[in-house]
């Protein structure tokens, strides 16, 4: 076979993208992913798990972060909702970031951190997003929980999923098993639909080698009454791929060693779960899509004679 065949062929391409400062790994997760490409969401991480072999590095790095978020907003007639935005919403970009980085750190801020670091959001930013109106101007479709749960065929890279705030504060937080797990309202979210999370969780139970995972969220804690907003992390064993081989199952589970996330305390009960309770000043490990043509890269080119 000839190695100087012509190569055409356009390639979605990821690549992890990494930075102690959480705007500047999104903006160099938006420059990679350009125009035609997209920064993965939390369905979209899941999805690429369920499709990889274990021993890729989707599954053996500690964490990763989605661009998807949770918010608590309340609707025009007075009742409390959690608004779960897949594929980047009110904090879709950098500079949104920085602004609340920026924040005065007075109590009183309307757009400072909330006591236990969340993003407090503004009333108008939660209106609009309960629409599916974004503060860089994107227009998306908005879906209920019973719509996810009956199955959406094709659903957009970018969407949001309004449900109600006692479902979402109900929903497991901590420890559960796969199976509970399979039937948990805000699992079944963060995941696009009931298939999409019972063949994660399929998968992710054998990965792991136990029979529960974690899910932890902040509506159990949160005031309802404050706008505010949360970015939801994927969580692989504490420390990679090492540290899955050297502990056992049991230690696993226990949660009584505990690690550093910037200022905020993880316990190691974080090291395999979805988590969206995790202070908003962070590092970043966001994964970048872009289309790419194997003809203009070094990447796919016959090196060896």
């Amino acid at each position: 076979m000839s190695d100087d065949k012509p190569m055409n062929d356009i390639n979605m391409e990821a690549a992890i993208i990494f930075d102690t400062h959480l705007p500047d790994a999104l903006k160099r997760a938006l420059e990679y992913a350009g125009d035609d490409g997209f920064v993965a969401s939390m369905p979209q991480l899941l999805h690429a798990r369920a499709n990889a072999p274990f021993d890729n590095e989707i599954w053996n790095t500690w964490f990763f972060t989605s661009n998807s978020e949770e918010s608590v907003a309340t609707t025009p007639q007075g009742n409390h909702v959690a608004v779960v935005v897949h594929g980047g919403g009110i904090f879709a970009t950098p500079e949104r970031f920085r602004k609340l980085y920026l924040a005065s750190v007075n109590r009183a801020s309307l757009d400072g951190f909330t006591g236990l670091f969340g993003a407090k959001i503004l009333e108008q930013e939660a209106r609009d997003v309960q629409n599916g109106n974004l503060p860089d101007g994107t227009e998306i479709p908005v879906f209920s929980f019973d719509e996810i749960k009956r199955g959406i065929t094709n659903l957009p890279r970018r969407y949001a999923v309004v449900m109600d705030f006692e479902m979402a504060r109900r929903s497991r937080c901590g420890f559960a098993s796969f199976d509970e797990l399979k039937n948990d309202p805000l699992m079944i979210i963060r995941a696009g639909g009931v298939e999409a999370a019972a063949r994660y969780l399929d998968k992710a139970e054998d990965y792991y080698g136990t029979t529960e995972m974690g899910s932890w969220h902040r509506f159990d804690d949160l005031d309802p009454d404050q706008p505010q907003t949360w970015v939801q992390f994927l969580f692989d064993c504490l420390g990679g791929a090492s540290d899955k081989e050297s502990l056992d199952p049991a230690s696993r589970q226990q949660g009584n060693v505990d690690s550093w996330f910037t200022h905020y305390r993880v316990s190691r009960d974080s090291g395999f779960g979805l988590r969206a309770d995790l202070a908003m000043i962070n590092t970043a490990r966001y994964v970048a899509v872009a289309p790419r043509n194997v003809s203009t890269g070094v990447r796919d080119l016959p090196f060896a004679a």
